[in-house]
């Protein structure tokens, strides 16, 4: 293993933290989640998922591979014992197969950004169909799948102080400031109020709605990392001072900021330009269509539109780039744990990117398949990460954790872990 690999500071950590989890469904996802499922109760049971779910997750992770030095593989065998070691593989496993089609993702924001500065968004284009024929031109869709996919290699080849997180430092700064920038432009359009009401005021009806829980629970555990082991694989290169309920919590706020960025940039630029009200309705209830066609469509009618566009496919790149970033680390330093390369190990895991990614590159309907699937595995992890805590012992735990931390976690950390997240677990399953 790699032992002298380190993040060189504290800032590098969450840089790179806040990279992994700020990925595009911040971008695409949240706003039409929130838009649906009741606004500000949406915004507040999100919050609620951090600290109940995403948070004490992600603090498990971050005490795991701290304290064992090695991937999910290694660090669930050595952390509770080798017959446990396939809970490490499952993770593996999951987080693999979800790149495979998450790097054409990337490519996807790669393309948009290209066409952004190209300014072939321009009044009278139909986006729908500029997206339709990219979506379904398969060698478009391997190019940049491809074009990622080397990019995020380069970057894993170089290491984590030279790479990750130099790389980190630059992108999600970034990141957040072309979502500042694209966020104000929109709250000051004509009509933008609408869409501010329709993000943050409650409709407390919502409330008593399963789907609502459900939705929320589910962007945050998709959204924060929590159970990918993307968190436990940064973590073996942490200081073992770093304060981790603190690093947590940081990484998870940062990651529900750059949501809430999102939804000021989307919605009331969605409800300002749209033609009717029905019309910004319909744009929020779809999917890839909210960013790639509707958004697409809009920013030509906005004043300053030419340049909010290639920033904000920048800002969507970059978020994409960051998230893939750790899910590729996380393969290799599985491969590592094994006595491979650092060379070897990511040469081996962009090759099966490339290569496992070809069905989700060229059949677009199966990748809209994978997406379900896999985020169903990923709470089945989360579930596997809090039962390693219990069979650890939740109180042994939760006084390393403490140790040398300034922000110290109490009992009711234990409590939410042992009783109140295995709930959360059942009810989010079997609504799904």
């Amino acid at each position: 293993m790699s032992q002298r690999e380190q993040f060189v500071s504290r800032l590098g950590f969450i840089a790179a933290a806040v990279g992994m989890a700020v990925g595009t469904g911040n971008i695409w996802r949240f706003p039409r989640m929130a838009a649906q499922y009741g606004g500000g109760v949406f915004v507040l049971v999100y919050i609620l998922a951090l600290l109940l779910w995403s948070a004490p997750l992600l603090m498990v992770e971050m005490a795991i591979g701290r304290k064992t030095r090695m991937g999910p593989i290694g660090g669930f065998r050595d952390f509770i014992g080798q017959k446990f070691t396939w809970m490490g593989g499952w993770m593996v496993a999951v987080c693999m197969l979800i790149t495979f089609y998450y790097a054409v993702v990337t490519g996807w924001c790669a393309k948009y950004f290209v066409l952004a500065m190209q300014g072939a968004f321009r009044q009278g284009v139909d986006t729908a169909a500029v997206w339709n024929n990219f979506l379904h031109n398969r060698w478009q869709n391997l190019l940049f799948q491809a074009v990622a996919i080397a990019l995020c290699g380069l970057i894993i080849y170089k290491g984590i102080q030279k790479g990750i997180e130099r790389i980190n430092k630059i992108l999600v700064p970034s990141l957040f400031l072309f979502l500042v920038v694209a966020a104000v432009r929109a709250v000051t359009l004509p009509g933008a109020s609408l869409g501010l009401s329709y993000l943050f005021v409650p409709d407390w009806s919502k409330l008593a709605d399963p789907a609502t829980w459900l939705q929320a629970f589910t962007q945050s555990a998709w959204s924060t990392g929590a159970g990918w082991g993307l968190m436990l694989t940064y973590a073996v290169y942490t200081s073992r001072k770093d304060d981790i309920p603190q690093n947590c919590l940081v990484v998870g706020f940062g990651d529900n900021s750059a949501a809430l960025l999102a939804g000021l940039a989307v919605i009331p630029t969605i409800f300002a330009l749209s033609p009717s009200l029905e019309v910004a309705r319909a744009s929020l209830s779809d999917n890839m269509g909210l960013t790639f066609i509707s958004l697409a469509g809009l920013f030509p009618k906005m004043k300053g539109g030419l340049v909010i566009a290639p920033l904000f496919f920048l800002a969507m790149l970059f978020a994409a780039l960051s998230s893939l970033i750790a899910q590729v680390e996380l393969g290799a330093r599985a491969l590592m744990d094994f006595g491979w390369t650092r060379r070897k190990s990511t040469l081996v895991v962009i090759l099966a990117c490339l290569v496992f990614g070809l069905p989700s590159a060229a059949f677009p309907s199966f990748l809209l398949n994978q997406d379900w699937v896999w985020g169903m595995a990923l709470l089945v992890s989360g579930f596997w990460t809090m039962l390693a805590a219990r069979k650890y012992g939740l109180e042994k735990l939760r006084k390393e954790i403490n140790t040398g931390a300034d922000l110290k976690l109490g009992r009711w950390w234990a409590f939410i872990l042992k009783y109140i997240s295995p709930v959360i677990f059942l009810v989010v399953t079997g609504w799904w």
